[in-house]
């Protein structure tokens, strides 16, 4: 088998990218509807009463999708470092994911499938990817 050749399997790669954009974007929403509200999160903890404010959990959300966003778009040109970068940062939102589990579990959910989803197409067919845009 050619070291050169290119399979369909760089096709995850490219749903990753789509993925990459769609993720980011939808936090880009997520983050402004957060950071516009006005809302204190209240938890009880064993060490007392914890109160969250709802907008500052949104910068983080909305500075996650814009470079999600970002690392999508660069990811069509095949750049090694942009695979790198978008898969820390896919492990970084599935940690914001899991923060955000119980206030929104069935998007956290759907979200964290789909990261692992482009995590794995990043990992195992983004070589491809290099080869495929030259």
């Amino acid at each position: 088998m050619s070291t050169n050749r290119v399979t369909a399997w760089v096709g995850w790669v490219w749903f990753a990218a789509f993925a990459l954009l769609t993720s980011g974007l939808f936090n880009i929403v997520a983050g402004v509807v957060a950071v516009l509200s006005t809302e204190k999160v209240i938890a009880q903890t064993s060490r007392g009463v914890v109160i969250v404010d709802v907008s500052n959990w949104g910068w983080v959300q909305l500075t996650t999708g814009a470079l999600l966003t970002i690392l999508g778009v660069v990811l069509f040109g095949g750049a090694p470092w942009a695979r790198i970068a978008a898969s820390i940062l896919v492990v970084l939102n599935l940690v914001v994911q899991f923060v955000s589990l119980p206030a929104t579990p069935w998007w956290s959910l759907v979200v964290i499938v789909l990261n692992i989803v482009i995590l794995w197409a990043l990992t195992v067919h983004g070589e491809e990817t290099e080869r495929a845009v030259r």
